[in-house]
């Protein structure tokens, strides 16, 4: 890629994992709304269920996520019976029994639950859900902190998928970002799992962190890749320390700049391409025989809070502190801090602080933004007729798109948009064009390379 193309297209802009996207979030849509609006669902729609742990014992610098650093499992145990409540008071809402093929818990680290927990909340909400045979139970997992016991009673619980987080393997890199985890602690942890059943076992790596080079980021992905993960979610880090103050523990000049980054990110991804990795999307890989390459070649391929997936339910219930939930009617996040979304709970209601209605337009252009973050192309007239509109209606964010195809970035043919290889990185900038609220707080986002 051209220097001078790095640098005009330096910008910040969304990730797109959901449209409109969360900055636009607003008060208007409370606890009330979002009752009236599980109201209205059909108990004949398989729906997905989201848990948010926000604890870790301890923070990583470059972490953008809502956490609370706990030494004790005291307040963790607390707030797992509050949780409980959640659950019952949704189920209670909820016009029937409805199936739930998705389960994932997020965090901070649901690492910082007891193994015993886990048995628990899965017998929980077998009760409260109809969780079909071959659900997916996915858990995101802290190699530093768990054991052998641990992930046993993960097996024991159900969970079927594991997403570990590695971020880089070097010690210099890891001192500077506050996550010592050494190579050894991470393979021990895979082979556990694979030990007890759970086969499918994500990795999540990073570039553009303080003392990365491409050199070290090869590295990293060799590494991993000797771990064979059936998924690599390859993240750039994002420096937004307006938005999260940890963050200013990461000096700036130990970050490499645009143009390293960019060479980071090529670099890596040959790697795990030469490796057997599938592309997908903006940042994500996987072997063949993974679901995610299968649902790509097949056109299935989705994207939501967790990030590109299988999961096609219109419905994903969001639990816990700021936990965002995805309803045909619209987006709803849960209130932060953690004590008032503990005071809504035990007052037996609805947590949400904040969210969003969708409109028909809105929806129009999130089909369009979905289609080109997970197929790298959109017919921009099949949207058109889909949705009832002129075809007429992207005229102008085709005029939009001129300068990045002149560039190379896209290409345009018969109202076809398409992103080639070269602009595979550049493929926010693509669907930022569909965003009719992107100049409405854009310095709340990271940057597109």
């Amino acid at each position: 890629m051209r220097p001078d193309l790095l640098e005009k297209y330096d910008l910040r802009v969304p990730r797109y994992t959901s449209y409109p996207t969360a900055p636009h979030f607003s008060e208007t849509v409370d606890a009330d709304v979002y009752g009236n609006w599980l109201r209205d669902l059909d108990p004949a729609d398989p729906l997905s269920l989201y848990f948010h742990i926000p604890f870790c014992d301890s923070m990583c610098w470059f972490c953008g996520c809502y956490t609370k650093i706990v030494k004790r499992y005291e307040p963790v145990r607390d707030y797992l019976d509050v949780l409980l409540k959640e659950i019952d008071l949704m189920a209670e809402a909820l016009p029937g029994t409805f199936k739930a093929r998705h389960l994932h818990w997020g965090g901070g680290s649901p690492t910082m639950l007891k193994g015993g927990d886990w048995l628990e909340i899965i017998t929980h909400l077998r009760k409260r859900f109809d969780v079909i045979d071959n659900a997916e139970v996915a858990v995101e997992l802290d190699p530093r902190t768990a054991t052998e016991d641990y992930v046993r009673a993960l097996a024991e619980a159900g969970v079927n998928r594991t997403s570990i987080g590695v971020q880089d393997f070097d010690p210099k890199v890891q001192e500077a970002i506050n996550r010592i985890q050494p190579h050894d602690v991470t393979k021990r942890v895979v082979d556990w799992l694979r030990q007890y059943g759970i086969d499918k076992v994500n990795m999540d790596l990073m570039y553009g962190l303080p003392h990365q080079t491409t050199d070290l980021v090869i590295k990293e992905v060799d590494l991993a890749v000797e771990m064979r993960p059936v998924r690599v979610a390859l993240f750039g880090y994002a420096h937004v320390p307006w938005m999260k103050s940890h963050q200013k523990m990461i000096k700036e000049e130990d970050l490499p700049d645009t143009p390293e980054r960019w060479e980071q990110f090529t670099a890596a991804s040959e790697r795990l391409e030469a490796a057997g990795y599938v592309k997908i999307g903006l940042d994500h890989f996987a072997l063949p025989e993974d679901e995610l390459a299968i649902a790509l070649d097949e056109g299935r391929l989705h994207r939501n809070f967790q990030g590109y997936t299988t999961d096609a339910a219109s419905t994903m219930i969001g639990m816990g502190a700021s936990s965002i939930g995805q309803l045909p009617q619209g987006y709803v996040q849960n209130a932060l801090p953690l004590r008032d979304y503990r005071k809504a709970i035990e007052e037996g209601r609805f947590a949400v602080a904040k969210g969003l209605e969708l409109s028909d337009e809105d929806r129009l252009n999130a089909a369009v933004i979905e289609r080109i973050m997970c197929d790298m192309s959109v017919d921009l007239d099949a949207i058109a007729g889909h949705f009832g509109v002129s075809e007429a209606y992207f005229d102008a964010d085709l005029d939009k798109l001129v300068p990045l195809a002149e560039d190379g970035i896209c290409s345009i043919e018969e109202r076809k948009v398409a992103v080639g290889e070269d602009g595979r990185p550049f493929i926010r900038l693509v669907a930022a064009v569909f965003d009719r609220y992107l100049d409405r707080g854009q310095k709340r986002h990271s940057k597109a390379v």
